[in-house]
């Protein structure tokens, strides 16, 4: 295993946390999970994106630095480290959810606090179309989703594809995991290990295993 932090991402109900879970008992590697249930406000911002998304947002991001921060003080490098999150887009939900003034404010925030973060060695980016997102969304029935807007999964999923679109800070694996299931499949997660075993020749790198369900 050459890659020493590996990031999953994608929209959410993609399987991040699933793919980090698997590649962590494989790797025997430590795990940063997004703390998502812990912010205090996300229940209220699927019921009123507006009035909730600037202290949403900023939890969120102060979050996600401290867990980084911990990382820092760690030895990163003396085992493989799995996280089920990209810090760089916790702006693409910003962009989202924020107004110009709020999104100024945040910026400013942002920046600061990005320069300090340690870049990973690839990113798995997992895509899905729509009506899967929304189908394990609801299969898993986390209570703060209950209420979960399906227009503001579209948009999100939309911002996810034109962010990764640009990305090239690290190696990148684009994944389209529609018609796979890596978690109960043997077949399906050993094809995507393998693929994320090939990512790290650096570059954009795309798996889709089953085009033909989808002609």
């Amino acid at each position: 295993m050459d890659y020493r932090y590996i990031v999953v991402e994608g929209p959410i109900g993609v399987g991040k946390t699933s793919l980090s879970n698997l590649l962590a008992e494989r790797y025997k590697a430590r795990r940063i999970l997004e703390v998502v249930e812990e912010n205090p406000f996300l229940s209220s911002f699927y019921t009123d994106r507006q009035k909730y998304a600037f202290q949403t947002q900023i939890f969120f991001l102060l979050s996600r630095f401290r867990q980084q921060q911990e990382l820092f003080q760690q030895d990163l490098f003396s085992a493989v480290t799995v996280s089920d999150y990209l810090f760089a887009k916790d702006r693409i939900f910003a962009c989202l959810t924020l107004d110009s003034h709020e999104l100024s404010l945040y910026d400013r925030v942002f920046d600061a606090l990005g320069a300090r973060v340690t870049k990973p060695d690839v990113v798995i980016y997992l895509q899905a179309r729509l009506d899967v997102l929304l189908h394990r969304i609801k299969k898993r029935a986390r209570e703060f989703e209950r209420k979960f807007d399906a227009t503001y999964l579209e948009e999100l999923v939309h911002a996810y594809n034109d962010f990764f679109a640009h990305y090239n800070d690290t190696p990148l694996l684009v994944v389209n995991t529609s018609d796979i299931d890596f978690v109960n499949s043997e077949a399906d997660r050993e094809g995507l290990m393998e693929a994320i075993q090939k990512a790290r020749q650096g570059g954009i790198h795309h798996y889709d295993p089953h085009p033909a369900k989808r002609a």
